[in-house]
């Protein structure tokens, strides 16, 4: 077995064909039908079932997958580590919900980049389950997360709740039944305490899973939508939103460590302290303000 091998099945999955898989990787069809093969040889197990809609994976191959994606990470890890160019001694490897990297993420990155010149930062995004196996495998050393999940050695280190705001295209907009509202979906908390508050108001016509491509289509379409501060507040400082004033609600946040990582940091205290006072994300320190009304 070797990492070429690991990656071509990685590919033949996240394509669906062997053909596309091909062209992912720029080789032919047969380079990649006999790495398949001696994956499968090595193993002892047919890993792909092939129809001629596509492939799908058999039991051996569904189990193989988690480990393979967690063995090509790690062997890039360690190409990019072993590889460090000349006045850099080491490496932080951040992973970041999508949805934090506005604000908190980038005030992380910030803080090593500016204080720490001789340290090298890998920064990967992902949800909480990839972001949680990423750490539990040592992928990365630190995440960014609304998931305040640890396994072994590891710290969590509860950060400013991230407040949602109701921002619209205009500042006259209705805040219950507005034929544009966008909802978004910031998880199950949210998803209660917006049906508790707006339980008259209906099925929004259209929704999102991310702020950002909520934002857009608010910036592009109008509309109203719920919107992380940190990701709004730059374009209603500008006019081109408006903050309503409506309930305000809350998303925890946290930042979980690799004990064996923080151990030679020394700057990495500091660092969540200042991000914990809500210093260096340009937000202050009223991240925490609980559920009340914007203004």
């Amino acid at each position: 077995m070797n990492i070429v091998s690991l990656r071509t099945f990685i590919a033949i999955v996240d394509t669906g064909s062997l053909v596309r898989a091909s062209q992912k990787m720029n080789v032919t069809q047969s380079t990649v039908t006999a790495r398949l093969k001696t994956l499968e040889e090595g193993l002892g197990q047919i890993l792909l079932n092939r129809h001629k809609s596509g492939i799908t994976l058999t039991p051996a191959g569904t189990k193989l997958l988690r480990y393979a994606r967690i063995m090509s990470g790690l062997w890039r890890q360690a190409q990019y580590e072993t590889a460090l160019p000349a006045g850099l001694s080491s490496v932080c490897t951040f992973g970041c919900d999508r949805e934090l990297w506005h604000g908190p993420g980038r005030a992380f990155l910030d803080g090593v980049v500016s204080g720490h010149p001789d340290m090298a930062v890998s920064v990967q995004q992902g949800s909480g389950r990839d972001l949680e196996d990423w750490l539990n495998s040592g992928q990365v050393d630190v995440i960014m997360t609304y998931e305040a999940v640890t396994r072994g050695r590891q710290t969590i280190h509860p950060l400013p709740a991230e407040e949602l705001v109701l921002y619209a295209d205009r500042p006259d907009a209705p805040i219950d039944c507005y034929p544009k509202y966008i909802f978004v979906d910031h998880g199950e908390d949210y998803r209660r305490q917006h049906a508790e508050t707006y339980h008259d108001a209906g099925i929004a016509r259209i929704s999102f899973d991310s702020s950002w491509w909520a934002l857009q289509h608010l910036l592009e379409r109008g509309g109203s939508a719920y919107l992380p501060r940190p990701l709004a507040a730059p374009y209603a400082a500008r006019g081109e939103i408006h903050e309503l004033s409506a309930p305000i609600y809350e998303r925890k946040k946290y930042l979980i460590v690799s004990d064996e990582a923080a151990a030679s940091w020394d700057w990495f205290p500091g660092l969540v302290e200042r991000l914990s006072t809500g210093l260096g994300t340009g937000l202050g320190t009223g991240l925490g303000t609980g559920l009340g009304t914007g203004g």
